[in-house]
């Protein structure tokens, strides 16, 4: 004798049985046409590259009218946050806003200088998930320099934001840009403090 299903198991169970005869009934075209329509609301678009470009470009723009608090809108508010540069990792988006408030939050909108993003590459990892690497260039402030990131995006109710950021200097650049751990006073270039 067999136990009557749970309302949930019952529903899950009628639906196992009635696949074959729903293959059967609509014919093989018409499923892989419903599974191709599927997939496609399921994976990354064009459109989500654009908007990720998109909100690049929004944080660039915001650092080069002296933002931060706009460039910052761009990371994932929640202590889930990962940014890694200078060989430390940082988690959380206070310990992420407080090292970039600590770094550049004096310099002011005319000293920060102007930030350029090269994206080289985005690659969607399913719908709500894509990695960016691009270049970084940062000119016209003491702080200058260039070097690449690696951007995790995720996308939520707020659209798409950076959960995981990976950013290093270029040390072939002739004007490195210290790292986020370099606190050591500026040198000439020849260990000799200006």
């Amino acid at each position: 004798m067999s136990r009557p299903l749970a309302p949930g198991r019952a529903a899950a169970s009628r639906a196992c049985r009635l696949a074959p005869r729903l293959v059967l009934l609509l014919g093989p075209l018409r499923v892989l046409c419903l599974a191709c329509l599927f997939m496609v609301g399921c994976s990354f678009t064009g459109q989500d590259r654009r908007a990720i470009e998109g909100v690049l470009r929004e944080q660039a723009a915001a650092w080069n009218h002296g933002d931060l608090e706009g460039f910052l809108r761009a990371y994932e508010p929640s202590e889930a946050l990962v940014f890694t540069s200078g060989g430390a990792i940082r988690r959380g988006y206070a310990a992420a806003r407080a090292r970039y408030l600590e770094r550049y939050g004096a310099r002011g909108a005319e000293t920060m200088g102007h930030l350029e993003f090269e994206i080289v590459d985005v690659r969607g990892l399913g719908r709500d998930a894509a990695v960016v690497l691009g270049r970084w260039r940062l000119t016209q402030t003491e702080a200058a320099g260039a070097g690449v990131f690696t951007l995790v995006f995720r996308r939520d109710a707020r659209g798409w934001s950076i959960v995981h950021d990976h950013t290093s200097v270029d040390k072939s650049d002739p004007t490195p840009a210290p790292s986020a751990d370099d606190d050591v006073a500026k040198t000439d270039g020849h260990g000799q403090s200006p």
